[in-house]
């Protein structure tokens, strides 16, 4: 008996230290700059951190989890800070969760806990936190008040170093534009089929009618014809990537060129467009993530399409809150009409997109 009492401290303090380590670790995968834009996007931007704050709080976050899971295994300020201080930050974690849990109404979506790496749902997350804190408050009980040491530099030291070394992982960078182009921007030409169009009503025609002074009422009855056959053009938002994306019916795409999702997303759509001479154009924009695989990305696709690359934190921007990938759109004059994302309920369905874009304007707006 006395010799597991001596044990469990031990197997407490190196049980928590995997926690907080891995949390840290998971939140920079698969890559340091990616993972941690994300976690910014998902989950701090959503709690009111501005774009300003959120990568400055992100990394001293990460830094801080990383340096508890290594400080948990020394003494010094062990029973007088490191463990309250643990406790306290499983208790805002909590907190936090719970108050999410509250505002969705249900538990649904990844936490963020650990990342990519291993998805966690809310309630999982707050039941995982809470027997930390039990483990935890056994702990401090458990460890006799001389255990402590005082040599606070040592405490500092590697909370620093950790801090430290997330900014060097992943270096803050400064993005000045919502739609930032990469430097390895690109634009290929779509190799399957010519972009063929179907306006109902020729330009010329418009025009023609408009300036006709005389007969007020036919004006109005061709714009009566054009509100029956296709929407109204407006200003979709990106036209500062693609500068016709206004004009016509466009297949807008968000895809990271590494994710398998979006290559079967890719690859389903080239098979519908090799079937549909009037498939509306596919446009593409891709993550700078992995950018060099563009091409491999293509060539499972089955097709290349015009494209551009934007940095990764417009591109959640871009993808919409609470969105994720692959991501497709059906634009139609700039109007949105449909936006599968993600890989669950609303995930592109070929069948269901076949359908929808053969159905007239008449059909759409009902």
């Amino acid at each position: 008996m006395e010799k597991v009492k001596s044990y469990l401290p031990w197997a407490i303090r190196i049980l928590i230290s995997f926690l907080f380590i891995i949390s840290a670790i998971a939140k920079m995968y698969p890559s340091p700059y990616f993972a941690i834009s994300t976690f910014e996007v998902k989950q701090l931007y959503p709690l009111g951190f501005s774009e300003n704050i959120a990568p400055w709080f992100s990394r001293i976050l990460i830094g801080i989890e990383l340096a508890l899971g290594i400080l948990i295994l020394q003494n010094n300020f062990l029973r007088k800070l490191i463990i309250p201080v643990t406790i306290l930050l499983l208790a805002v974690f909590i907190g936090h969760l719970s108050y999410v849990t509250f505002a969705t109404g249900g538990n649904s979506g990844n936490c963020g806990c650990f990342g990519e790496l291993i998805p966690m749902t809310p309630i999982q997350a707050i039941i995982k936190n809470i027997i930390a804190v039990f483990l935890l408050v056994y702990l401090f009980f458990l460890l006799p008040k001389t255990n402590d040491k005082n040599n606070f530099w040592i405490v500092a030291g590697i909370m620093l170093a950790t801090i430290i070394s997330i900014f060097l992982l992943a270096p803050i960078k400064i993005v000045t534009n919502d739609f930032v182009v990469s430097p390895i921007e690109n634009a290929v030409i779509d190799s399957t089929k010519k972009e063929i169009t179907a306006p109902i009503i020729k330009d010329s025609v418009v025009t023609a009618v408009k300036v006709d002074s005389v007969k007020k009422l036919l004006p109005t009855k061709i714009e009566e014809v054009i509100s029956t056959t296709e929407p109204k053009k407006i200003k979709s938002g990106y036209a500062k990537l693609f500068s016709k994306i206004d004009t016509g019916r466009k297949t807008l795409c968000f895809f990271v060129p590494g994710c398998d999702h979006c290559r079967q997303a890719a690859k389903e759509l080239t098979e519908l467009k090799q079937k549909n001479p009037n498939f509306p154009e596919i446009l593409i924009i891709f993550m700078n993530e992995e950018a060099n695989l563009i091409p491999d990305f293509f060539k499972e696709a089955g097709a290349e399409y015009p494209y551009k690359i934007i940095e990764i934190i417009p591109f959640w921007n871009a993808l919409g809150t609470g969105k994720d990938t692959p991501g497709v759109k059906y634009i139609w004059n700039g109007n949105t009409y449909k936006y599968y994302n993600g890989i669950t309920d609303n995930k592109f369905n070929p069948i269901d997109y076949q359908e929808l874009i053969n159905k007239p304007y008449s059909e759409l707006k009902k």
